[in-house]
């Protein structure tokens, strides 16, 4: 009984099997079979599994000689699949109203995402072509599932206009009043005469109340003598 390695397509064609093996230099990791007779005899396979042997360390060497080591770092422009770890309570604002905050990442990074809970812990999983796609993505992630910290500072943007103060988001799905009191340091009697809808404002936040709400002020960053924002 002959024992071809490598076949081509007309071996193939004429052949009794076709029998593939991969592995490392310490063993088969998988393999698959195709026969046209009803078996094969103890003695076929073990040659067949010796051969396969020999071929595969003859490849392994050639790769050895090419790449001795694996890489310290995945190359920028390999396909890459990212988990992260969220708070399930978090989950609704990463996926959005209809997928609309999930499916605008995805846009605007060029990935796929998916966002499962299992065993109460919230778990993004970002499928990226590249580096800097996967990156872009992570960063979109953290910034929604992010907890607004008591004495941090933040620019935020100004979402809404009332007579007692301004809405001001200061991270996504994260927004907070900044009190007509702590817009400056004199007398505000109109808000819109100090911000409008839209505008940039450098913020801090004094209180993170215990339903979740947030009180910025603006002082620390405005002039007490000509009202000027830092």
């Amino acid at each position: 009984t002959t024992v071809l390695t490598d076949i081509l397509g007309q071996e193939d064609h004429l052949g009794d099997m076709d029998f593939k093996i991969t592995g490392t230099r310490d063993g088969v990791t998988a393999c698959q079979m195709d026969m046209k007779i009803e078996g094969l005899s103890r003695d076929v396979l073990l040659k067949a599994l010796k051969q396969a042997r020999k071929a595969r360390h003859h490849i392994l060497d050639g790769m050895q000689d090419t790449i001795s080591d694996p890489r310290e770092q995945l190359s920028e422009y390999a396909p890459r699949l990212t988990k992260l770890q969220i708070d399930p309570e978090r989950i609704g604002a990463v996926i959005g109203p209809g997928g609309k905050v999930v499916k605008s990442i995805q846009k605007e990074t060029s990935t796929e995402i998916t966002v499962d809970e299992e065993d109460g812990v919230g778990l993004v999983t970002i499928a990226a072509t590249n580096q800097k796609d996967a990156e872009a993505a992570i960063e979109r992630v953290k910034q929604i599932v992010a907890v607004p910290e008591e004495g941090e500072d933040y620019v935020g943007t100004v979402k809404g206009i009332r007579d007692f103060g301004a809405f001001v988001e200061i991270m996504p799905e994260r927004t907070g009043l900044l009190h007509v009191s702590e817009i400056d340091h004199d007398y505000v009697e109109n808000v819109e005469d100090y911000l409008q809808v839209g505008d940039k404002v450098k913020v801090h936040l004094l209180e993170v109340k215990d339903d979740g709400k947030l009180r910025l002020t603006r002082k620390p960053f405005v002039s007490k003598e000509n009202g000027e924002q830092s």
